[in-house]
């Protein structure tokens, strides 16, 4: 696949919501009510995940000081514990564990970490999250849960693969102020769809109510 520039990748990220039809378009409108989202078209989810695809893998082959020009990140995250290089961060290459991991039972809590929600079946970023217990942070409510239950359903009515999964960054500050900067950085950075920093990008179609 040929790669595009990084600025072809922020103008078509803008204009990604004409890929649906009208009808869609009001599902995936940011702030909108959610209609049934199995009226999502296999071809439109496919155009919409191909976009994502193409903007995150221009993140891996630019040069570090392009992408600060053009993102206006900062390429180091102080904390406590030094001076954090926000691109060192490959969430494709951290180990893989499986989403409902929180379900097992852990000898300890975890440790202060980032996290990465991954569909390693193309491979695209989903969502990016800090936590000071990595092996609790998943107990009880989370809205990335609710993303999730959506965005396998609607796959799996289009007869479409997935492959959803959570890998952890463990070298994280320990200090939530800090994290949290480093989780913001990393959040412009790849513009993970299940952010909602991220929704004016990429639209808002698997935030809605859980579909049956």
């Amino acid at each position: 696949m040929t790669t595009l520039s990084l600025e072809a990748g922020l103008t078509n990220s803008r204009d990604q919501l004409s890929l649906f039809s009208v009808s869609e378009q009001k599902t995936l409108a940011y702030g909108s009510k959610q209609p049934d989202l199995l009226k999502i078209s296999s071809d439109a989810l496919q155009d919409w995940k191909q976009r994502l695809f193409q903007y995150q893998q221009q993140i891996h082959v630019a040069p570090t000081l392009q992408q600060g020009a053009l993102f206006d990140l900062t390429s180091s995250i102080g904390s406590a514990s030094g001076d954090i290089d926000v691109a060192s961060i490959d969430p494709f290459s951290l180990p893989q564990q499986n989403t409902e991991f929180w379900r097992w039972k852990a000898s300890d809590a975890g440790v202060a970490a980032l996290y990465f929600v991954i569909d390693y079946e193309l491979p695209i970023l989903l969502y990016v999250g800090e936590t000071v217990k990595s092996g609790q942070r998943w107990k009880g409510e989370h809205d990335c849960k609710r993303y999730l239950l959506n965005y396998r359903q609607v796959h799996y009515q289009n007869q479409l693969d997935t492959l959803l999964g959570i890998a952890f960054w463990s070298l994280a500050p320990t200090q939530a102020r800090d994290r949290q900067r480093l989780e913001t950085a990393l959040i412009q950075r790849w513009r993970s769809p299940f952010n909602k920093e991220n929704w004016e990008f990429w639209g808002t179609p698997f935030t809605g109510l859980v579909v049956g």
